[in-house]
């Protein structure tokens, strides 16, 4: 059993689950494996995750890029320079703004450091983590996915999981998320893996249209 996932064991974990799945099973079938999606264990990273809260994928791109041309580098002593009038020219609102901010303080002064966080259990992690402004489950969730790895987490919060679960499996709309995540527990201990899976889904889809 694989802790965490990488281009050694992606392929194998998502064989694992459609071979008890027959929904997965034809998302493979029809559209390929998915995108083994990762990211660096950076504030950058994290930056992004939470400018990606609520808004288009697109939305929080363009303003990682904006960002990203104003300092060169994203480093946290870089975003504490600058003014909100110069993080609102980079797309940020108010609320991400003090979010932002709020870690960039956080790394500087040690209350968090990342590489430790690597170290750590999931649980571990999501408490850690929780203690930042505006960092919820979802924004955790993503970050022991795409950063950390890990290859259990499904995350309830994230619409276009949800959906697609529900559109893949013919569920009514009206699904309970206790009815999702009892779904969800089918696919122990790979439920990363399941959710790539969902999102490969969603976004084919979503391309074909």
């Amino acid at each position: 059993m694989f802790t965490t996932f990488s281009s050694d064991n992606f392929h194998k974990i998502c064989d694992a689950l459609a071979s008890n799945d027959k929904d997965l099973t034809s998302v493979i079938q029809t559209y390929g494996y998915p995108p083994m999606w990762t990211r660096p264990n950076t504030f950058e990273s994290l930056v992004h995750i939470i400018l990606e809260q609520q808004v288009s994928l697109a939305s929080a791109l363009a303003a990682l890029n904006k960002l990203r041309e104003r300092l060169g580098e994203i480093t946290p002593e870089g975003v504490l320079v600058l003014s909100d009038e110069e993080l609102k020219a980079c797309y940020f609102s108010r609320q991400k703004t003090v979010y932002v901010r709020y870690l960039a303080e956080s790394i500087v002064n040690g209350t968090v450091h990342l590489p430790a966080i690597e170290k750590l259990s999931n649980d571990d992690v999501r408490a850690t983590l929780n203690q930042l402004k505006g960092v919820g489950n979802w924004t955790i969730d993503v970050y022991l996915m795409f950063v950390l790895q890990r290859v259990d987490v499904f995350p309830i919060g994230d619409l276009a999981a949800v959906n697609a679960l529900k559109h893949l499996k013919n569920l009514p709309v009206e699904t309970t998320r206790e009815e999702l995540l009892e779904i969800a527990v089918n696919w122990q201990p790979y439920r990363t893996v399941a959710t790539m899976l969902l999102w490969h889904y969603y976004l084919s889809r979503r391309a074909k249209k």
